[in-house]
This record gives C-alpha cells, sequence and structure tokens, in this order.
C-alpha cells in the first residue's frame, strides 16, 4: 500500500498559504484588467462548455493548485485506479466503475485478479440489454399474459439514487410507453405510495441488492410481493398455492444481485439476476446493472450513450494535462474553497427540471466518499475533508435560498448547470419560456460575481439605512456549465464530472473515496434496538436512558 502523501508538507501547499494571506478577492477589476479571463478560464469536456471564470483564483492561485495536484500525485493514483490496482485499501479491492463504460474491444482487455473485466461487463450488458428488449417488444409478459407498463425499482442508496435521477432526467425519451417507480425508503408509507393505482398483471419489479440482505430493500421486496398475491387474487387470478404464488413471482420480479441462492429463495429465477462486482461501489453502480431500470423505460440504444458520456470525461480525465482538465480543476478549486476560504458547502444549481434529482445523487457520491476523517493508511487527515453538497433547480432556488448565498456570511461555492436546448420548447404568447429562464441563470452568476455597489444602489434613487441593505459584495464564487442539450451522453458525462471531481479532492487529502464504514454502525444498531421497539424487556433494558424513554412513547402511543 502506498502512503498517502500529506498535502500540508508540500511546496504547492506553502505558496497556497502564501496566497490566501491578504488574499482579496475582486472579481470586477480581474475582470475589468483582463479582458482575456474568460477565453482563458472557459474549458470544453465532451459536450460541456466549463466557465471557470468567476472563482475566486488567479493564474498564480491556479498554478499552485495545480502543483498541488502534481505533488499528491493525482494523475498517478487515477492512472492505478485505472489499471485496477486495489486503491479501496481497507476493503482491499480494486475500483473499476470506469470499467462499466469501457466500449468492447477485440484486443486490450482489462485482466484484474485473473478476471477479464471486459469480457464480464460485455456479457452482463449484452443479457441486461436482451431482457430490456424482450420486455419492451412484450415478449416479456406477466403472468395473466399482458404486458408490463410499469417498472417498480426496489433498491436504496446508490440502487435508488442513481437510477431514479437519471430516469427523471431523461424522462423524454421514455418512448416505449413503460414507466418507472421508486421505492427506497423502510417507511411503508414509499411502497404504499410507489404501489397504488397500479395493475399488479402489468408491473414488473427490480429487487436491486448485491448482497441480496439489504434490510430496506429486502423488506420493501417482501412488502411488494404480499402487494403482488393480494393484488392478483383481488383481481381474480389463481394464487392459492405455493406454486401458482412462486409462478406470479417468477413472472413479475427479477433481481440485480450475485447471490443467485438468495435470489432463488425468493422466489425469483436466477436466470433473470443481473450481477455486478465488488469492485463497483454503490454510489457508482448506476452504468452497471443497478442501471436495469433504464435500460427497460428508455431502451439500450439510450443507456449505451449514457455510457458514451460516462467514458468521454473518463478519457478527458486520464488524457488532458492537469492545468486543463476540467474535473482536476473543478476539485482542486473545491480544495481551495475548503482549505484555505473555509467554505463547509457546495451548491449545486440546475436551471434544468429534469436534474431535479441531481443534487440528492450528488449528495451520496460526495459526501459518502468525501466524508472522511482518517487517511487510506489509517492514519488521521491533517486537513478538513468533504462539503455539505445541496441545491434545488432554477428558479425555485431562488424564490428560496438564494437569499443566503448572495447576502449572507457564509461562502458558499456554486455550480450552475444549464442547457441550450429544452426538451420541451414552449412559449408564453411570444416569449420563448427557456430564453426566458436561461436569462435567469445568466443574471444569477453575474449577480454574485459582480454584485451591486452601494454607489449603485444610490444612483438608483434609494437612500439611508436601505443602501446597505440593498448592497449586494459580489465575489460570491460559481462556477457555469452548459451542454446543448440534456442527451444521454450529457447526462453521463455530468456523472463522470462529479466522480472525478470528488476523486481528486479524495487524493490530494490522502482519503479513501470508495468505503463508506461511517453508514455502518447505524445498521448495526437498528438490529439491536429493533427488538425493544416491539417489546423485548431485555433488548430494552439494554438501551441507554434516552433510547429507553424514546421506546416508550412509541409504546405508549402506537395504536
Amino acid at each position: 500500500m502506498t502512503a498517502p502523501i500529506d498535502p500540508t508538507t508540500t511546496s504547492a501547499w506553502a505558496e497556497l498559504t502564501s496566497l490566501k494571506d491578504g488574499f482579496a478577492p475582486d472579481l470586477r477589476a480581474w475582470f475589468a484588467a483582463d479582458p482575456t479571463r474568460v477565453e482563458r478560464l472557459t474549458l470544453d469536456v465532451a459536450d460541456l462548455h466549463v466557465d471557470l471564470s468567476k472563482n475566486l483564483v488567479t493564474d498564480e492561485i491556479l498554478a499552485a493548485l495545480v502543483k498541488l495536484a502534481q505533488e499528491t500525485k493525482v494523475a498517478e493514483r487515477y492512472a492505478a485506479m485505472l489499471a485496477g490496482e486495489h486503491i479501496n485499501t481497507t476493503e482491499d479491492r480494486a475500483v473499476l466503475h470506469t470499467a462499466l463504460r469501457r466500449p468492447a474491444r477485440d484486443v486490450e482487455h482489462l485482466v484484474v485478479d485473473g478476471q477479464d473485466v471486459d469480457q464480464d461487463v460485455q456479457e452482463v450488458l449484452a443479457k441486461e440489454y436482451a431482457f430490456a428488449e424482450k420486455v419492451r417488444s412484450g415478449e416479456w409478459r406477466g403472468i395473466t399474459g399482458k404486458r408490463v407498463t410499469h417498472v417498480v425499482n426496489i433498491g436504496i442508496g446508490g440502487s435508488d439514487l442513481g437510477p431514479v435521477m437519471v430516469y427523471e432526467a431523461l424522462e423524454p425519451y421514455a418512448t416505449a410507453g413503460i414507466s418507472a417507480r421508486f421505492v427506497s425508503n423502510i417507511d411503508p408509507t414509499d411502497i404504499a405510495q410507489k404501489v397504488k393505482g397500479l395493475d399488479p398483471e402489468t408491473t414488473l419489479f427490480i429487487v436491486a441488492s448485491k448482497t441480496f440482505t439489504t434490510l430496506e430493500t429486502l423488506t420493501n421486496a417482501r412488502l411488494a410481493r404480499d402487494w403482488l398475491w393480494t393484488s392478483l387474487a383481488a383481481a381474480g387470478v389463481d394464487v392459492s398455492t405455493d406454486a401458482l404464488k412462486d409462478d406470479a413471482v417468477a413472472h413479475h420480479f427479477v433481481a440485480v444481485s450475485t447471490a443467485l441462492d438468495k435470489v432463488a429463495a425468493f422466489g425469483i429465477d436466477p436466470t433473470n439476476a443481473f450481477g455486478f462486482w465488488d469492485w463497483v461501489g454503490g454510489r457508482y453502480s448506476v452504468d452497471s446493472a443497478i442501471g436495469l431500470s433504464l435500460t427497460i423505460t428508455l431502451g439500450p440504444d439510450v443507456f449505451r450513450q449514457l455510457l458514451a458520456g460516462f467514458h468521454a470525461v473518463d478519457r478527458h480525465m486520464a488524457e488532458t494535462p492537469l492545468e486543463k482538465n476540467v474535473p482536476v480543476l473543478m476539485g482542486l478549486l473545491n480544495v481551495w474553497y475548503v482549505n484555505f476560504l473555509g467554505a463547509q458547502s457546495h451548491a449545486v444549481l440546475p436551471y434544468a427540471q429534469q436534474l431535479h434529482r441531481f443534487a440528492a445523487y450528488l449528495q451520496q457520491l460526495t459526501m459518502e466518499s468525501n466524508g472522511k476523517s482518517v487517511r487510506w493508511d489509517g492514519s488521521p487527515v491533517t486537513t478538513a475533508t468533504g462539503e455539505i453538497f445541496w441545491g434545488e433547480p432554477g428558479t425555485n432556488g431562488q424564490h428560496a435560498f438564494y437569499q443566503l448565498i448572495h447576502q449572507g456570511t457564509l461562502l458558499i461555492p456554486a455550480d450552475f448547470i444549464a442547457v441550450v436546448n429544452p426538451a420541451y420548447p414552449l412559449k408564453d404568447g411570444g416569449q420563448d419560456v427557456h430564453a426566458l429562464f436561461l436569462a435567469n441563470f445568466l443574471a444569477q452568476t453575474k449577480a454574485l460575481a459582480f454584485g451591486k455597489t452601494a454607489a449603485e444602489v444610490e444612483a438608483e434613487g434609494t437612500t439611508g439605512a436601505l443602501v446597505a441593505a440593498r448592497t449586494f459584495a459580489g465575489n460570491k464564487p460559481t462556477t457555469s456549465i452548459f451542454a446543448p442539450s440534456l442527451t444521454p451522453s450529457v447526462v453521463g458525462q455530468l456523472i463522470a464530472l462529479y466522480e472525478h471531481i470528488t476523486f481528486t479532492q479524495s487524493v490530494v487529502w490522502g482519503i479513501n473515496a470508495f468505503d463508506q464504514w461511517g453508514v455502518e454502525l447505524g445498521k448495526q444498531l437498528a438490529l439491536q434496538i429493533a427488538p425493544a421497539v416491539e417489546g423485548d424487556a431485555a433488548a430494552l433494558d439494554a438501551q441507554d436512558a434516552s433510547t429507553q424513554a424514546l421506546i416508550a412513547y412509541y409504546q405508549e402511543h402506537r395504536k
């Protein structure tokens, strides 16, 4: 195991510390003095047009940040990841989500731990595509011979956040008459609402759990199975025997899992189980068989385009010099804001309603990856790590939390994402509504960057105490990301962009971005507490006073 490099011991860190001392950003002055700033700081990666010019950096700061990436060996660690080295140190695993989107090749197959990774990936993709075509064509039918009209994906974490985000983003491509719903929360309300109004004869459930042991997923899967049997019986379908029930499950359930014995025990034909590998982390898995709901509803061709978008950014990350490498630069900017300017959160503000779940997706990707206080060798971190990622689509956010970003006391870097051509081009009278929408996107980044001076406020006739209230400080950093339209490829590019931003930060900080031990303790304790909630006196006695009191309240008020 290669020890992480302590970034605070590098010469680049010393340079950045010196540059931060007395740092007084002035975007107005920088833009006025440098007519080439926008051109120099605007870069393209595949279809994404990325304007970094409104960030709080000078050329000197950017050069020091690139040097930091060199000294912490970001490029070398990325190459090690692509090659299949076990950079997930705590689980002794390779990290190969990038292999999920490598195009099929006749030569140069990637072999890791004795396995032909490319062959494995292509075999699962072929099986996934063939099954999706059977459902879409009507060859696959429910137990009463009706075509599938609804797919319900049951998963949690990466088995839910990725598919639901991409499905919402690419909904205009769902043209085969099959729609998707997604169940994740163990709150029974979730499954109850998601099956409401569905026809059991035309519904296909996908149970997504690699080990087929995930508490929430298996609980919801059993509830869905009970719903299927009950609803079919109510519709006059005979499911009175175990054999008939098993037949119903076989027609209406498939799995994304490698635990074929558990899949079969549930009643799902193992032939209809789609596997993936331990080198695919959940939050990096939407481009694996976890995306089965997408290949069915959107089609294999759309999924192939999605994968191509991922791969285009993977290649950019691998082949582009650091000083022009978009995900590396964006990751380094985040390091600058967190470690030198004291930012603790990061807003993602898509001016595209189809991306309304993108911030939620990024929360798991970034915060589960980089929310660590130890480095990949088990030693304590030497810097602050991670940011709170959050956001909502514009213009909703403008009428909610933008006030804090514009005039609050916190530094909140923000990424604005927009597309030139909307999926639904509508007009209000003669007004192009999308053009009006994008005017807001452009106005917000301009206002955040350049603000409004007291003199400008006074020139409008405002006087007295209102002048200060209507003054905007500006110098609020933003990155603008434009794309021609929200195609499947562009969605893949956006996901991969943030994957590699996250990776860049993790390498600088020396942490393992591919484990998530922090989610385990609560799950273990929940299994211990559940008997106490159900009335087990011994289990209750083992709890702390606060937990005991809360359980007592629950038991007293539960009807």
